[in-house]
């Protein structure tokens, strides 16, 4: 389970020590005060792609850590053996961001590649996100729930490897059975394609990187000419600058002593604009750093530009598709010179591969059958349970024609929403409203299955209130006996069923905006709930309302 997430010049936390704790816990605040930057820190942690604008204005750099004990996690503690990052049950993730761009992933304080460290993730936490009921109308995410819930995910895995494996091994069976007289011709032809190529040696992302710096040199001093003049108008002149005139504005709006909510806001307002102009000039003054006025270095990219180029255009290719031809080539060359004895032992191995697909497939197809009757009635179980009373659920698993990467058989979630009508797919015939419930109550299920012991429910309840939400509450509740639960939501009767109840909060001053998150105590725990159900204005009935909700006397 996930025990602590610590966050250093993230967004707009400065500092934030999160314990976490067994359970159901809630996490609310108002719209736009920053409950998601709690997730995201966390996705980071577990590979998420990063960029510069996650540091923290003024900052050097962002720190996120996780921290997590996987002592009855017997997966993640295996994949950690078995890439030598193992420590004694605990496992610590850490992401270290710098304000140019650079990151870094940790296991247990070893540098590791962010994808090792999201095969690592998959094993830690399961996110189910508010768009996931957007999903439900694809039938690709339909077959991964089903795999999901049938605990076949691996599996299903090994079906896609064994279907590429035997469809690579037949296409280049194919290949090979199609050379004819003019094979040496051709690989005299090759081998002199592809030595021009290598004395080319164009390396990965070069050409971009060669075709950006050659604008900037060419144009370095109109660019230097004009980001100076944005500078000066946004801050260096010594008169009518945009830092001067909205300070200018600050002073008189300070000036009118007034509580009024209308002067506060356009304080702030001005206040935020102030900062955008300070970090753009500054963001500017970094670019020009880097614009140099160089004719030799522009006549050295120009040529080497020129050589891509000409190249591109005596293969009829454009110059970003050089290293995928220079590649093909390669593959070509090899796939000719093999002898016959090879072909003869590729076609072995085609027929071997084809039958370990089928086999695989053939597990699979029953293994779905036997889930999808199991999957069909628990969902529908749950949907009656969310004031869908008519509703069922089914599993169409139509036979395929031909073999696919994905198995034997095409799948699709249909629904029957009231008596006396045949089932149709979820996409025609089911509401917002609906699909919303019949995307929680298949998340909830999926998630009774799941072995991830940290689940993630980020505004899930979305589109629901009332009784129904106060139904959603307990399934999350009862799922928080059996493992962790981190839930995001707005629903004052999710929030009352959690076992913890976190609060996120934005505060500004005259410098700078921040974002923290407090663990409720009752008495603020009940505030916050009378908030979620009457809005800003807190009334003595909403406190009460909300101490019956909470059961508090």
């Amino acid at each position: 389970m996930l025990n602590q997430l610590t966050i250093r010049d993230f967004a707009i936390v400065e500092q934030l020590d999160l314990e976490l704790k067994q359970g159901m816990t809630v996490v609310s605040g108002e719209t736009g005060a920053g409950k998601s930057i709690m997730l995201d820190a966390l996705g980071l942690t577990l590979g998420d792609r990063a960029e510069a604008g996650a540091v923290r204005h003024g900052a050097d750099k962002a720190d996120i850590s996780a921290s997590f004990n996987i002592d009855t996690i017997p997966d993640a503690a295996q994949w950690l053996t078995d890439n030598d990052l193992d420590n004694d049950g605990e496992c610590i993730l850490r992401r270290v961001i710098t304000k140019e761009g650079r990151s870094r992933c940790y296991i247990n304080g070893r540098p590791t590649p962010a994808g090792q460290v999201k095969l690592l993730g998959e094993h830690l936490i399961a996110i189910h996100g508010q768009h996931e009921h957007q999903r439900l109308l694809k039938k690709d995410h339909h077959r991964e729930l089903l795999d999901n819930f049938a605990g076949e995910a691996k599996l299903a895995s090994q079906v896609r490897d064994a279907y590429q494996n035997w469809h690579r091994l037949a296409q280049e069976l194919k290949q090979l059975s199609e050379q004819s007289a003019e094979q040496t011709a051709r690989v005299q032809l090759l081998s002199y394609q592809i030595e021009e190529l290598d004395q080319l040696g164009l390396q990965p992302e070069e050409l971009k990187q060669l075709e950006d710096e050659q604008k900037t040199l060419a144009n370095a001093g109109e660019i230097l000419s004009t980001g100076q003049q944005m500078i000066n108008l946004a801050s260096d002149n010594e008169e009518n600058n945009c830092a001067q005139l909205l300070n200018h504005c600050l002073h008189l709006l300070a000036d009118i002593q007034s509580e009024s909510p209308s002067v506060r806001q356009a304080s702030e307002m001005l206040n935020s604009a102030l900062i955008q102009v300070e970090e753009a000039s500054t963001e500017i003054r970094h670019y020009l750093e880097r614009v140099e006025i160089n004719p030799e270095r522009q006549q050295e990219v120009e040529e080497r530009l020129s050589s891509i180029y000409e190249i591109a255009r005596k293969h009829r290719i454009t110059p970003e598709q050089l290293a995928e031809f220079h590649q093909r080539l390669c593959d070509e060359l090899a796939g000719l010179n093999r002898s016959d004895e090879e072909l003869e032992q590729l076609a072995k191995d085609v027929e071997t591969t084809q039958v370990k697909y089928l086999q695989l497939a053939e597990k699979l197809s029953n293994k779905r059958a036997s889930a999808a009757k199991k999957l069909s009635k628990l969902v529908d179980q749950q949907l009656h349970s969310l004031g869908m009373p008519s509703a069922q659920i089914s599993v169409d698993m139509s036979r395929l024609e031909k073999p696919t990467t994905n198995g034997l058989e095409d799948i699709e979630f249909l629904i029957i929403t009231n008596k006396g009508q045949p089932a149709k797919p979820l996409a025609k015939i089911a509401s917002g409203g609906e699909l919303s419930r019949i995307s929680l109550a298949i998340q909830v299920i999926t998630a009774q299955t799941s072995t991830t012991p940290t689940l993630i429910f980020d505004e899930v309840d979305v589109g629901i209130g009332g009784a129904i939400a106060e139904v959603v509450g307990r399934l999350l509740c009862q799922l928080g006996e059996q493992a962790q639960i981190l839930c995001v939501t707005h629903q004052p009767q999710v929030a009352s069923q959690g076992h913890q109840h976190l609060f996120v909060s934005k505060r500004s001053d005259t410098l700078k905006t921040h974002t923290r998150i407090d663990q409720l105590d009752e008495s603020k725990r009940i505030q916050e709930i009378a908030r979620m159900l009457g809005g800003i204005d807190i009334t003595e009935r909403s406190v009460e309302h909300a101490r019956e909700m909470l059961g508090v006397v």
